[in-house]
């Protein structure tokens, strides 16, 4: 059927939904195939009208189309049966098991004689696999979670789940077209036209004399009309992702703003009748899958259990899913209204903005031009940079008389860079300032950009063609884009008035920049030199700023007119429409409103003194605080990334900040113990005059080259190598935080912490080898030096509600009822020199593992062996399955190759060679699209995942005299940039999109000896790394300071410290829920789950910077803490 025929079919769709001609709706659906109506196949599986519902699939697919098509049906005939056998009609459940199931036997019969074995038992629960199986209701709405992944997945449903965005009637405003350009053509057109039928043309019978056409309308009094099609166009319940998809949302909404929006009134003469062979490509909005499936794992053990069993033996196909934002229910108490406390900023602050990735690291700018970076869970000022030029010969002659002048300079937006590695300050006169952001405490001037004549009204950080580029708004009506070495890529103009603010997107592979000006023009570019893509008018028609929601599904604008009346909608993208205004809004304000949007549901606005939350699918006010008090007329706000946390403006100068529940328990994990009783009276009088903006410390700052970017010199210890070469911005709060006392927490007996060990778990002939928590964090797996895997799980009780894992309770050794181990192929392996590897699939299904010998794949559930692969030599000896494709594995090898192997067709896709020793640690960076791969050689490389081709490799730096032997381990920060190296001589920290060292640790005093592993925490904010005389030290992730000391005797008995033989743990694993909690395991077999005590909750406390100068301390033996600081300079 050609394109148009097709778009014809959609027309009659919205037509006859719009007519509610319901049943001939969707037997076209089917009959056609051309749109598959998501809701209404959810009415009908909810209903259990199991006809229908395969009847209605028959249209899109068949049983045995393709794996997704037959796991679909699977799924709805073994519903089918298991509602038959709970209702004990066990006839119809034999006709089912006959007339619809047999088909799978042909494909697993082992699955098929499992099915049927149900038929024997009384209540099929009493299958293991089936215990949890629920009421019909429950059950319906579970296996329909999984019938809708599917079908997303499924090749045969692209292009068919999303209905084509069109205006209410568009059938009726094309007839309508269709009969104005007959009346047109009539010889003698008559003012009032007769429109008796459609079956053939129309013509105007003759009069005494021509008049000028008139528009003719069809009227819709024959049938009578209802509400638009909006249960196809919005297709209700249906997640956004789907339309997401669509690359071309913008461009709809650029072709419209082109048109004119009484085309559909308008006359169509003759001569414009021809239309371009292209025109139809222009004007179609082209429906696209997503460029890339992310994995959506499943949620009930059972379902995936028979999945896996469906699959051939030889076969570990994964399926993978579009990313879908799943519906979920919300209430008030998900918003950030308790106030939790107030920082004090001493200066009325202009902007706000949470860390990405640190959520309560708080970016602050001042209306004195400061910038000062706040850590709101310790209530303290990280650092401040008061204002300054910082080359100001480097600046245009035009900001150097402005400068000179009285007036002074404010910030009138700060923000971070998406990766949180950077941040950025637009300033009241020309200036951006960039700052590089290497950790608490450490912001480095990186570049300062002379950007606009005038004012600096917005700046946003954005990704063009994957690069890292500033995009700034100003006074001068201009729109510009710089790299991060000060050079302009791109000057945008258009505007007529100065420019308000802008907001860089991304929709597919569109990159696009919104910006909004003062006369209340909206206008939108590509990075190209096009010109403005559209033109629209805010609402207000004066100040506005433009937000997308965290998913990037939904924009909203808010802002002010000139008389005071302030507007916050959602637009419609496709159409460049006000979507919903909302309400709420009931006084003039005297200056613009401010808003922010979190958790991809709610909206807030401060005015009145007051924040004002609404519910984004609901145009009425849904709850208004006051924060108890304190807030100015227009208040200034921000949410943190989680949406958890909400800062908003004082009148006095400061900063509440506001929590849930959820905000309050992450304040906590972070929050130091207040200092006020441990100052003395100088640092009390310091903190009195701290505050007071009569004090003024002027920095000296070091000299920054525009032409590049300043490289971050490799701090060791904490110690930077340029510090004596470089001054530091002195203010007070740098020597408050100096003289603050500061203890390193060191837990050396067993009751300053909680601790469980595995049962069944120590073993002194099979040392752990390698350790995993599950990605649910309920369980533990261990793979010994023998080859064979153990798993602990947890399970719920009053003691363990949640079930996760936890020292406070031990778990069971768990064997599936079959009583087989897992164990790997050992045949002819001399396992004191085999490695021993292993990787866990993301849903916890399968684990990948070897131990010298073949590569084995085993079943978690039922620990059998699903396949083998890879037989030696070379033995494998590091393994990582690729972040995008379960089917695409990394194995490093003996020989110091690396293989990309695809299980799915058992072939090794490429060879990479770059190490000389073999592979002792394997990563992957999606955000950077690399794998990074480490040796016995102590070498770093970096790959392409797209071409696999090497792009550089770095030695690590060992000490004088040290050869490059011994494991090198690796694993990417959570911001998938920043990159951790371990080796027995050190820790490292990478900047691993130039591998470029940025910190490094290495052994001394009470932690001097070789490190055996280390591990970034689940938030990347701390680093667990255990040493081979047993003690284990936890560090600060962006420092490398060492917070917390775990001695032996806190974990071990005194039987094991006495013992003939060495225990010392071999490897660490992190909990991937709980920032606290981590696993080890131990040279004897042991593993222990250890975590610190109730009353701590965390692991010690941060140092503070040293400034200049080394602050001596050793490492004290008491179990009291000791008050030392560490060997650690910092600038």
């Amino acid at each position: 059927m050609s394109s148009l025929s097709r778009e014809l079919v959609f027309l009659i769709l919205q037509f006859l939904e719009e007519e509610k001609f319901k049943e001939a709706v969707h037997k076209l659906e089917q009959e056609s195939g051309f749109y598959f109506n998501m809701k209404y196949f959810e009415e009908k599986v909810h209903a259990g009208e199991w006809d229908d519902v395969e009847k209605y699939l028959s249209g899109f697919t068949k049983v045995d189309d393709n794996r997704y098509s037959m796991k679909i049906f699977f799924e709805i005939r073994k519903q089918k049966y298991l509602e038959a056998l709970d209702g004990q009609n066990k006839a119809k459940a034999v006709e089912i098991l006959v007339n619809d199931l047999k088909v799978f036997s042909t494909f697993n019969e082992d699955l098929f004689k499992e099915i049927t074995q149900l038929l024997t038992l009384n209540n099929f629960r009493e299958n293991e696999q089936l215990s949890k199986y629920g009421d019909t209701k429950t059950a319906r709405s579970i296996m329909l979670i999984e019938l809708k992944k599917l079908i997303e997945a499924n090749p045969l449903f692209r292009e068919k789940l999303v209905f084509p965005t069109l205006r209410s009637s568009r059938l009726r405003t094309l007839i309508n077209q269709s009969l104005n350009w007959q009346h047109q053509l009539c010889k003698n057109p008559r003012p009032n036209p007769d429109i008796k039928t459609l079956f053939t043309d129309h013509t105007c019978n003759p009069s005494n004399g021509a008049v000028a056409p008139t528009p003719v309308h069809l009227s819709p009094a024959p049938v009578a009309k209802t509400v638009a099609y909006t249960s196809l166009g919005a297709h209700g319940p249906f997640p956004p992702t789907a339309a997401a998809a669509n690359a071309n949302a913008l461009a709809g909404w650029m072709a419209n703003a082109a048109a004119s929006s009484s085309v559909q009134a308008a006359i169509v003469t003759a001569s414009s009748l021809p239309v371009p062979p292209n025109q139809v490509s222009i004007l179609k909005r082209p429906l696209t899958p997503p460029a890339t499936l992310g994995m959506v794992e499943y949620q009930n053990a059972d379902h995936e259990h028979l999945m896996k069993r469906l699959r051939p033996a030889q076969s570990v196909e994964e399926v993978t899913y579009p990313t879908v934002r799943q519906q979920a229910s919300w209430s008030p108490d998900d918003l950030p209204r308790t106030v939790a406390f107030t920082l004090h900023q001493g200066s009325a602050v202009t902007s706000l903005d949470f860390h990405p990735s640190h959520l309560t690291l708080l970016l602050v700018g001042c209306s004195n031009g400061e910038i000062t970076l706040w850590e709101a869970g310790i209530r303290e000022k990280l650092c401040s940079k008061p204002f300054k030029v910082w080359e100001t010969q480097a600046c245009t002659l035009t900001f150097q008389a402005s400068a000179a002048k009285e007036v002074p300079f404010s910030v009138n937006k700060v923000t971070w860079s998406s990766d949180g590695t950077f941040c950025g300050a637009a300033f009241s006169k020309h200036l951006i300032h960039l700052y590089a952001y290497a950790g608490p405490n450490d912001l480095r001037q990186h570049l300062e950009i002379d950007a606009h004549a005038g004012g600096v009204n917005d700046i946003a950080f954005a990704h063009p063609n994957k690069q890292l580029c500033v995009v700034t708004c100003g006074d001068d009506k201009l729109i510009k884009v710089w790299d991060l070495t000060g050079r302009k890529l791109f000057n945008f103009e258009g505007h007529e008035a100065p420019v308000y603010s802008i907001c860089p997107h991304q929709k597919e592979n569109i990159q696009f920049i919104f910006a909004t000006a003062i006369d209340g023009k909206i206008k939108a570019w590509l990075y190209d030199n096009m010109g403005s893509r559209v033109d629209y008018d805010a609402p207000g028609q004066w100040c506005t700023t433009m937000l997308y929601s965290a998913d990037g599904s939904r924009l909203f604008s808010c802002g002010t007119s000139k008389d005071g009346d302030s507007f916050l909608v959602e637009w419609n993208e496709s159409e460049g429409a006000i979507k919903r205004t909302y309400n709420g809004f009931r006084k003039k304000s005297a200056g613009v409103v401010q808003f922010d949007t979190t958790q991809n549901h709610f909206l807030a606005v401060g005015e009145d003194g007051q924040i004002k939350f609404w519910d984004m699918d609901n145009i009425n006010l849904l709850t208004t605080i006051d924060a108890e008090g304190g807030l100015p007329n227009l208040p200034r706000l921000r949410f943190n990334k989680e949406g958890n946390l909400l800062a908003v403006t004082t009148a006095d100068n400061g900063i509440k900040i506001l929590a849930n529940a959820t905000g309050m328990r992450s304040l906590r994990t972070v929050e130091a113990p207040p200092f006020e009783a441990l100052r003395s009276p100088m640092e009390a009088a310091a903190n009195k005059v701290s505050g007071s903006s009569a004090v003024n410390v002027a920095p000296v700052n070091c000299k920054v080259e525009r032409s590049s970017p300043v490289r971050p010199s490799p701090i060791i210890n904490g110690v930077d190598s340029m510090a004596r070469s470089m001054e530091k911005p002195r203010t007070l709060d740098d020597v408050n935080d100096k003289i603050k006392p500061w203890q390193l927490t060191e837990i050396v007996d067993p009751v300053q912490c909680r601790m469980v060990t595995m049962p069944d778990s120590t073993d002194a002939a099979n040392r752990v080898a390698r350790l995993l928590y599950t990605n649910s964090g309920v369980g533990v797996l261990a793979l010994g030096s023998n080859g064979i895997q153990k798993l602990w799980k947890w399970v719920r009780n009053e003691q363990n509600p949640s079930g996760k894992a936890t020292a406070n309770d031990t778990p069971q050794h768990w064997k599936p009822n079959s009583g087989l181990i897992m164990a790997n192929d050992t045949v002819g392996v001399n396992l004191e020199e085999a490695v021993p590897c292993i990787a866990l699939s993301k849903n916890d299904s399968y684990v990948m593992s070897a131990a010298g010998g073949k590569v084995s794949l085993f079943n978690m559930m039922t620990f059998k062996v699903m396949t083998t692969f890879m037989p030696p030599p070379p033995p494998s000896t590091f393994l990582a399955f690729h972040p995008q494709d379960n089917n695409i594995i990394a194995i490093g090898m003996e020989d110091s190759t690396i293989h990309i192997y695809n299980v799915r067709v058992d072939e090794v896709k490429s060879k990479l060679k770059g190490h000389q020793r073999r592979i002792t640690g394997l990563a992957f960076s999606t955000n950077l699209n690399i794998l990074v791969s480490s040796g016995a050689d102590a070498q770093v490389c970096i790959w392409s995942i797209d071409t696999w081709e090497k792009r550089k490799s770095v030695p690590i730096q060992l000490p004088a005299g040290k050869a490059p032997t011994g494991d090198t381990r690796v694993q990417f920060h959570s911001d998938q940039v920043r990159l951790l190296v371990a080796h027995e001589t050190q820790l490292a920290l990478y900047d691993a999109s130039k591998m470029e060292r940025i910190r490094q640790w290495v052994p001394q005093d009470a932690l001097s000896a070789p490190i055996s592993y280390a591990a970034y925490s689940c938030n990347s904010q701390s680093v667990f790394a255990s040493f081979s005389d047993g003690n284990i030290g936890i560090f600060d992730a962006d420092t490398l300071r060492l917070r917390c000391r775990v001695a032996p005797s806190a974990y071990m008995s005194q039987a094991v410290l006495t013992g003939s033989q060495a225990v010392y743990p071999v490897a660490v694993a992190a909990h991937p829920q709980d920032p606290n909690q981590f696993a080890v395991g131990l040279t004897d077999g042991s593993v222990k789950v250890i975590e610190p005590s109730e009353s701590e909750g965390k692991w010690g406390v941060s140092p503070p910077p040293a400034d200049n100068g080394v602050l001596h301390g050793r490492a004290g033996s008491s179990s009291a803490p000791s008050n030392h600081a560490p060997d650690q300079v910092q600038r």
